[in-house]
C-alpha cells in the first residue's frame, strides 16, 4: 500500500545492483516514515502496540548520537555518521558473525582476525559448549557463556598486542542470560563494548529485548539495535523490504535510544545480502537511511561461501562496497557459509573486507561501485544454490604463526588484483 502511494512499485533494477538514484533513495525514505507512523511496535509479551506520533519521531532523530569513541589507547576508535560517498571510512568490524567455533579455536580465530591493524573493532563468535558441555538457551551454561566469551575475546586481544581495542557483545547469548553475564565485573567494560539488541522480527519489541536494552542504559555502554528482514517475508519483494528496513529502523530509535542501528536485508531464498535482489535492497535502504536522518547505521556482510575459496572474497567485495559507498558507519565482516558449518571462518577474510571497505569509502563514487559490483556479480551468482564449502580454520591457516596457508593468500591475492584492474586500489 505505502509503496503504491509514493510510486516506488517494481523500482527494482536488476540491471543496476547499486542504486544511484538518491532521489529514488529519498523517496523510499519518506515511504518508511510513513509506515512507521502507521505501524508502530509491537509487543508480544503485552500484545499491544505502541503508536508513534510525528512529533515523538522526529524528536528521536533529532537527538540521536552522531559519533562515539570506544577503545583505549593506540587502539582507540571513533565511528562517525556518514553520507552516500562519504570519503571518510567507516569503522572496520572483524568477525565470524554467528559463527559457532570450538573450544580450542575460539581465542586462535580471535587472534587470526584481531592482528590485521586495518580492522578497528572485534565481535568473538560463539560458543556453543563450555567445558565440553552444551550451552542450552536460559541453562546456566548459557550464564557461564557471557562471560567465558568476553574473557576468552579479552585474551586474545592481549596476546595480540591490542589490550584496548573495542569490543562488540555478547554474541552468543540466545537469551537475556548469557548477556547479562557477560557485562558482569571482568567481562564486557561498558566504555568500550557496544551492546547487542537484536529484535526477531523488524517492528516487534519483546521484553527480552527491552531487558538488554535498559542493562545497556543503566550501564552506560553503547548499544545497538537491529533487525533483519527477508526479501520474500513479511515485506514482499526487494523494494518492499527497503521500505520495510527505513520503517525498522526509525522505530527501533523511538523505542530503544540505541548509539547505532542495524538494519540487515536478506534474501530469504539463500540468507545472503550479496545476490543482486539483496544488494540493491541494501544500497537503497542504507543511502535512504543515510540521506533521511544522521543516525549511525551499521551494517553486515552475509556470504554463503567458505573460507579459502575466491567466491567468499566476491561476495565480501559486493556487499561492502554497497554498504561503504552507501555511507555506512560500521561495517561488519564475515559471516561464512552462512554459519552453517562450525570452524569455517578465519582471519584472511576479514581482512580483506576491512581492506575494500576502507578502499572503496576513499576511491570509489555510487556509479563507480555499480560498475564493480556489475563485473564481480557474475562471478559467482549461478553458485548460490550450491556454494562451495571450502575449509575450516585449520584447514586454511597456520595454528603456529596464525597466518594464512599459501593457498588461501594465494586466492587473496588473485582477488586483489583483479579488483585492481577494476579501478579499485589496494589500502595502504
Amino acid at each position: 500500500e505505502v509503496l503504491k502511494e509514493f510510486g516506488l512499485e517494481k523500482t527494482y533494477d536488476p540491471n543496476n545492483p547499486i542504486n544511484t538514484d538518491l532521489t529514488l533513495a529519498k523517496d523510499f525514505y519518506n515511504a518508511g516514515y510513513e509506515l512507521a507512523l502507521r505501524l508502530g511496535m509491537f509487543c508480544p509479551d503485552t500484545k499491544r502496540r505502541v503508536i508513534f506520533t510525528d512529533e515523538e519521531l522526529k524528536e528521536s532523530l533529532k537527538d540521536v548520537p552522531t559519533e562515539v569513541t570506544l577503545g583505549y589507547g593506540k587502539d582507540k576508535v571513533t565511528i562517525k555518521s556518514r553520507v552516500p560517498e562519504d570519503r571518510n571510512p567507516p569503522v572496520a568490524e572483524g568477525s565470524a558473525l554467528g559463527l559457532s567455533v570450538s573450544e580450542e579455536y575460539f581465542i586462535p580465530l580471535c587472534m587470526a582476525i584481531a592482528q590485521y591493524k586495518v580492522i578497528d573493532i572485534i565481535l568473538a563468535p560463539t560458543l556453543d559448549t563450555i567445558n565440553g558441555r552444551e550451552v542450552r538457551a536460559r541453562t546456566p551454561y548459557e550464564t557461564i557463556m557471557g562471560m567465558y566469551e568476553a574473557k576468552y575475546v579479552k585474551e586474545a586481544l592481549r596476546r595480540v598486542g591490542r589490550p584496548g581495542m573495542p569490543l562488540h557483545g555478547v554474541e552468543g547469548a540466545p537469551t537475556e542470560y548469557g548477556y547479562f553475564s557477560g557485562f558482569l565485573w571482568g567481562g564486557f567494560e561498558p566504555d568500550r563494548t557496544i551492546g547487542i539488541a537484536l529484535i526477531p522480527e523488524p517492528i516487534s519489541l519483546p521484553y527480552q529485548i527491552l531487558h538488554r536494552t535498559v542493562v545497556n542504559h543503566l550501564i552506560g555502554s553503547p548499544l545497538e539495535a537491529g533487525h533483519m528482514l527477508n526479501i520474500g517475508g513479511y515485506f514482499g519483494p526487494p523494494e518492499g523490504a527497503v521500505v520495510g528496513a527505513v520503517a525498522a529502523q526509525i522505530l527501533q530509535v523511538a523505542s530503544m535510544f540505541p548509539t547505532v542501528v542495524e538494519s540487515t536485508i536478506l534474501d530469504a531464498r539463500y540468507s545472503v545480502n550479496t545476490n543482486r535482489e539483496s544488494l540493491w535492497a541494501t544500497s537503497t535502504s542504507m543511502q535512504a537511511r543515510t540521506l533521511g536522518n544522521k543516525v549511525m547505521n551499521l551494517g553486515i556482510t552475509s556470504q554463503i561461501s567458505g573460507p579459502c575459496t575466491d567466491m567468499l572474497l566476491y561476495e565480501t567485495v559486493t556487499i561492502t562496497i554497497a554498504d561503504s559507498v552507501s555511507g555506512v558507519a560500521i561495517e561488519i565482516g564475515t559471516r561464512p557459509t552462512g554459519c552453517r558449518y562450525k570452524n569455517y571462518a578465519s582471519g584472511l577474510e576479514n581482512k580483506f573486507f576491512a581492506e575494500v571497505l576502507k578502499s572503496s569509502a576513499k576511491h570509489l563514487k555510487l556509479s563507480d561501485a555499480n560498475e564493480i559490483v556489475k563485473a564481480i556479480l557474475p562471478k559467482y551468482e549461478d553458485k548460490l544454490k550450491n556454494p562451495p564449502k571450502g575449509k575450516s580454520f585449520p584447514e586454511c591457516t597456520d595454528l603456529r604463526t596464525l597466518q594464512p596457508t599459501r593457498e588461501w593468500l594465494e586466492i587473496y591475492e588473485k582477488v586483489w588484483r583483479e579488483l585492481e584492474d577494476l579501478g579499485l586500489p589496494r589500502w595502504k
